[in-house]
Order: C-alpha cells, then sequence, then structure tokens
C-alpha cells in the first residue's frame, strides 16, 4: 500500500467541486479534507489545487494521507506482540498489566510509549491512533491507526454491523438464559473515581452474551459489544448477579488466589480495512493466566 489515496472521476460524477467529491463520493471527513488542502497534499492530475476546484469526467485525484505530526509520548522499547500491521493500521494483542496510553499516574511504559518506538524503528513518521481501548488488566486485541484517514474510515465503521469486537470472560455463577442482550444506561459516578453504575443519568450501552461453557457452577462468556462504554462489560456482567473473576471493582468475592486480574480478554476483532473495505478477522488465544483460572475451577 502507498501513502496515497487515488479516486478516478466518472462521467455521472463531473461538475462537483472537490470538496463535495471527497466528502460524498469517497466518504472523507470534512476535517481531513480542509486539513489536507491547507497542507498542500491533494492534486488533480499532478497539479495542486484548492477545494473548489471543479471535476471533470477523468481527473485523477490523488490526496497524500502522511501528514508530518508530533506527539508528546517517550518512544520506549517495550515488547509488542503484533497480531496485523501495514501502512494503516495496528492490532496487538496487549498484555495484562500495561496501561494504553500515559496518565499522570502512568506518565512511561505505557503501550503508546511502546508503538511509538516500534514505528520510528521501522521508520515510521506517525503517531498513536487509538480506535480502541482496553482497561490496564484487560488483555486482548487493540485497533490503532497510523494516519488520520485510517483513523477516521475506522472510527465511522465502527457502527457498522461488520465491525465487531468480541471478549472472552470468566464469570461467577450460572445463567438461567444461555444467551442474551444486556441494555443498560452507564453512568460515572464521580469526577474523582473511575467506577461505574446503573442508571438512568447514562449513555445507552449493550453487550450481547453468549454461555460457551459451564464449569463447576460458573460459566465462561462469549461477548460482543455495540457500544465500546468504559467498563462495559464488568458493569453489565456484575449487575446481573454474573461480575467477572478477579475484578476487585465490580466483584464482592476475593478471587487473588486463582487470579490477579480480571478474567476478560478481547478474543477476536473483525472490521472493514480503512483503505481496501476487506473484512479482515483477526483472533487471539487466551492467556496463560486465564487458562490456568480454568483449569483451578474446574478442581474445586
Amino acid at each position: 500500500m502507498t501513502d496515497y489515496l487515488n479516486f478516478t472521476v466518472k462521467e455521472n460524477e463531473s461538475g462537483v467541486k472537490i470538496k463535495q467529491y471527497l466528502k460524498l463520493n469517497a466518504r472523507l471527513s470534512g476535517r481531513l479534507i480542509r486539513g489536507a488542502a491547507k497542507d498542500g497534499r491533494i492534486s488533480v492530475n499532478g497539479e495542486r489545487v484548492n477545494l473548489i476546484y471543479v471535476l471533470i469526467s477523468g481527473d485523477i485525484i490523488r490526496l497524500n494521507v502522511v501528514k508530518k505530526e508530533s506527539q508528546n509520548i517517550e518512544p520506549e522499547p517495550i515488547d509488542i506482540d503484533v497480531a496485523f500491521e501495514d501502512n494503516d493500521i495496528i492490532v496487538v494483542n496487549k498484555q495484562p498489566g500495561i496501561v494504553v496510553h500515559p496518565t499522570k499516574n502512568f506518565a512511561t511504559g505505557t503501550l503508546a510509549n511502546g508503538l511509538l518506538y516500534h514505528f520510528r524503528k521501522n521508520n515510521e513518521d506517525c503517531i498513536v491512533r487509538l480506535v480502541s481501548r482496553l482497561d490496564m488488566d484487560t488483555s486482548g486485541l487493540m485497533l490503532v491507526a497510523k494516519n488520520q484517514f485510517a483513523h477516521m474510515a475506522l472510527a465511522r465503521d465502527m457502527k457498522e454491523a461488520s465491525f465487531q469486537k468480541c471478549y472472552t470472560a470468566v464469570v461467577h455463577g450460572k445463567f438461567t438464559q444461555k444467551k442474551g442482550t444486556i441494555d443498560l444506561p452507564i453512568f460515572r459516578v464521580g469526577e474523582g473515581t473511575v467506577k461505574r453504575i446503573i442508571d438512568e443519568r447514562g449513555q445507552k450501552s449493550i453487550t450481547h452474551y453468549e454461555v460457551i461453557k459451564e464449569i463447576n457452577g460458573d460459566s465462561i462468556l462469549s461477548l460482543k459489544l455495540e457500544t465500546g462504554r468504559t467498563h462495559q462489560i464488568r458493569v453489565h456482567l456484575s449487575h446481573i448477579g454474573h461480575p467477572v473473576y478477579g475484578d476487585t471493582i465490580y466483584c464482592d468475592q476475593d478471587d487473588s488466589e486463582l487470579i490477579s486480574r480480571q478474567a476478560l480478554h478481547a478474543t477476536k476483532l473483525i472490521f472493514p480495512h480503512p483503505r481496501t473495505g476487506e473484512l479482515i478477522k483477526l483472533q487471539t488465544k487466551l492467556p496463560m493466566d486465564i487458562e490456568k483460572l480454568i483449569e483451578n475451577i474446574k478442581n474445586c
């Protein structure tokens, strides 16, 4: 793949301004179009044009997606498990115990620090654009865009049914309904806490679940998110009486002897590639600590 998006104007598309064409036909955001025009990254037939240029049939539009950018994050040599990578995106299999992005309490040692080091080592001049996030102690597949175009396209397509984020969780208790949907609003309790609750003041939140196995009175679930709220799976499952094993915020039981973090793993990721539209399907195995937890529950 190249650093450019190329479009050829068809006969029935002529007579419109390039700004309108890129917005409607190429499905690019107004922000991306304006920025690319300002930087001189849009050309027609090899010549730089402004956004009022009127297209004719056969015009060849070229947009450079590479933009000079910087990020106030220090690159650090952190091991990264890459599940998929090309010029536009990278998917990593995040390990538990690592923060995704620098915060006041975790200024270094984050996944973003490691990603920037990875980019620089490969001579890629891009910044970390998170498309999906995972809690510090949640493991699994995470999607990151390498340029503004890819980030825009993935954020747009995340609303489509073809975009799927699937998780596996080990939870307390057996379900009477082996398959169902939890549609309950999630609300942040206060500015000084990370805890969320079910409350009508909250954002609409939808989680689909299916029991894939029962073990000694507990359950292994497959979950698919329709929305992506902070702690969504953990809050929803706790509210219906099936908290995730090892969850120190939403589970009242002490599972520390069995697992040192919540037993939640982003197992599968399906999404249309931002440039080609091809469906990318990725899947990862459960990490060792969750496999060990399952074995210990079986032997209880």
